[in-house]
């Protein structure tokens, strides 16, 4: 067996070169030995990667991909990295790479469509796919890129582009029926980022229900989907006489429930609050916010796999659109409309 100290001396590293000088193969067995295990003899096999551990072999991954054409490397680009509902999203997107052998490369876009083509453009050749979790660019543009590099989108639904989609609009139905419910006539609808096409969607499906109800639903905004645009969401709610409202998402939810208490605004007595995500901290707020509760790490999950089959030739085809459901919960900040 090789000693360590025979390669790889000073800075140099250990190549296959060394390893085959050691083991009395070619480098081109090496190189298989070690990228394409099921193509060499299995002693030979063995014997190879013992002198690749004796000699600390580290792979250099650029070459690697250049021989292959594959880097290993998966982006996952978000729109604004603080917002815990995308940490749902990478959770899942983590595992399920790691999983398959890949790393996982975080890109925030905060919330330009610009910076995510310019970002994926300048690293292309490092990666073998990307998934974009609610991405900012113009459907034609989308399409584009999809035809440049594997891609999977989350809640953005693009003729020919793969897409894992959140069914928050059925959510909203939901919300707005049980608003009903309660009693409630005059409903706002709180309007999240303009770019957004989660958004869109689920003000449509807002619209749809008031028409079936005949009841006057408001849009106010659009605003900020971060918490410290609660204020002005909050006091456009108020503006509208609404006895209630349904927000974009739950920080922005949030925020307004913080200013509607400095506000000295009772929830859910005078305004019933109700938010969309379910994100971490939803049931911490006062009061505990009824939402939308969506399989957020399940969706990463799903766009890793529809990405990763994409990437084999040999992987079972999946749809090119998968949808995902969610379920209002009910907490404290929706609660019956009061007469008068």
């Amino acid at each position: 067996m090789p000693r360590a100290h025979q390669f790889g001396s000073g800075d140099r590293p250990v190549t296959i070169n060394d390893i085959a000088a050691a083991t009395g193969v070619a480098a081109s067995t090496v190189s298989r030995a070690l990228n394409n295990p099921g193509r060499v003899n299995p002693a030979t096999r063995e014997r190879i990667e013992a002198a690749a551990r004796e000699l600390r072999y580290v792979p250099n991954s650029q070459a690697r991909a250049l021989s292959s054409g594959r880097t290993g490397a998966i982006a996952v680009l978000v729109s604004d990295v603080t917002n815990p509902f995308y940490f749902g999203v990478l959770r899942g997107t983590q595992m399920q790479l790691k999983a398959a052998g890949y790393a996982q490369l975080l890109i925030d876009t905060e919330d330009s469509g610009d910076l995510e083509v310019e970002l994926l453009h300048k690293m292309r050749r490092s990666l073998d796919g990307a998934i974009l979790a609610a991405s900012r660019l113009p459907d034609r543009a989308l399409a584009a890129l999809a035809e440049d590099i594997p891609l999977v989108t989350i809640n953005r639904n693009v003729r020919g582009v793969p897409s894992t989609i959140i069914d928050t609009p059925a959510g909203i139905g939901q919300a707005a029926e049980h608003l009903i419910s309660l009693g409630h006539r005059d409903i706002a609808y709180v309007s999240g980022p303009e770019r957004s096409w989660p958004n869109e969607a689920r003000w449509h499906a807002a619209r749809a229900v008031a028409a079936r109800h005949r009841l006057t639903f408001t849009r106010v905004g659009p605003f900020p989907s971060g918490r410290r645009s609660g204020s002005a969401a909050a006091d456009a709610v108020l503006n509208t006489g609404a006895t209630a409202c349904i927000v974009f998402n739950d920080l922005l939810a949030i925020g307004i429930l913080q200013r509607l208490r400095e506000r000295e605004v009772r929830v859910p007595e005078d305004l019933s609050v109700v938010g969309c995500d379910d994100i971490f901290g939803a049931d911490f707020c006062h009061p505990p916010l009824t939402t939308l509760t969506a399989p957020i790490e399940q969706a990463g999950r799903v766009a890793v796999s529809m990405l990763l089959s994409r990437l084999d030739p040999a992987a079972p085809a999946m749809r090119q659109s998968v949808m995902l459901p969610v379920h209002l919960t009910v907490r404290g900040s929706t609660g019956p409309r009061l007469s008068g």
